[in-house]
Order: C-alpha cells, then structure tokens, then sequence
C-alpha cells in the first residue's frame, strides 16, 4: 500500500520563514563572502516574480552581481531589508495615489462591500504603513551605515519585526474601536 506523501509547505510559507531569518542566518553563517545567500536571494526574488515581471529580477541580479564582484557582497546582503522597505513603501504609496489602496484590497477579501467610513480607514492605515517602510528603512539603512554587524543584526532580525507587531497590534485595537463605534 502507498504512502500519502507528506504534505509540503507551500512556497509562500517558506520564503516568509526565509525573510523572517535573513538577518540571524547571514550572520550566522556568512558563507564564502556572501556570495551563495546573493544567489539565494535573486533566485528567490526572480522565482517569487509573476511571469512577465521577472525581468526585475535581472534589475536586481546586475547591481548585485556588479557588487559582490567589487567584493562587497556583503554590503548587497545587509541593504536587502532597506531595499525590502522601499519596494513596500512603494507599492503601498503608489496605491494611495491609484485606489484602492493596498489596505483596502486586504480588507474587501474580507468585507467586499466595505463602507465608504471603511474606504476613508484603510486609506490612513495604508499612510500609516508607508511611514513605518520609511522610518523602518531609514532605521535599517542607519545599521549598515554604522557597519556594526551585531546592531544590524539586532534591528534587521528583532527590533523591526518587534515594531511591526505592535503596529498590527495596534492598529487591530483601533480597528475593534472603530467598529464597534460604527456599529
């Protein structure tokens, strides 16, 4: 009799578990000047791309390759949370100008016919969000300026993610007000 194959996490749940690692694993174990977690990294962003979006990919693999051949790998691998900070805010802020905003894409999965009171909310989350991707990328660009690895290990694979869950926190607290308050 076969065997059930062993159910396989999807995609997305690794390459989240991944991200959530970069600062610890890099640090960790800064294999051969960085040069494998590069590969990693722009095989994981070209993978992760639509189909006719991977071309990006090869945006991201030229300045990398480019880098790390000037022998600073390692610097390309420590700007990965300030470049992951600025594709956010630009997605999210690019939203505000052409809505729905990307809060309220999230929120009608949920509540498709989302009150204008609810449009007028997810449109200051979104803004509140685009600030915490410019002040978590200026924070993030800071450690790799200061070139302490321990510090930026601290706040790229800490102290950011610390800041991210009280912002959905809180933001999860006022959204309970809100509601209860429309109601």
């Amino acid at each position: 009799m076969d065997r059930p194959s062993p159910a396989r996490p999807p995609a997305g749940l690794l390459i989240a578990a991944a991200t959530l690692a970069w600062p610890w694993l890099v640090t960790r174990w800064p294999l051969a000047g960085g040069w494998p977690w590069l590969v990693m990294l722009v095989g994981l962003a070209a993978w992760r791309l639509p189909a006719g979006h991977r071309r990006w990919a090869a945006w991201l693999g030229i300045p990398v390759v480019l880098l790390a051949a000037g022998g600073q790998a390692s610097l390309v691998i420590r700007l990965w949370p300030v470049l992951i900070n600025a594709v956010l805010l630009g997605l999210f802020a690019r939203s505000l100008r052409h809505p729905p905003s990307a809060i309220e894409r999230l929120a009608r999965r949920r509540t498709p016919d989302l009150p204008p009171s609810g449009v007028r909310y997810t449109y200051r989350v979104t803004q509140l969000w685009c600030a915490f991707f410019a002040v978590n990328g200026t924070l993030a660009l800071a450690t790799v300026i200061h070139g302490d690895p321990a510090l930026w290990s601290l706040y790229n694979g800490g102290l950011a993610y610390l800041a991210m869950a009280l912002l959905f926190a809180g933001e999860w607290l006022v959204r309970q007000r809100v509601k209860k308050r429309a109601s």
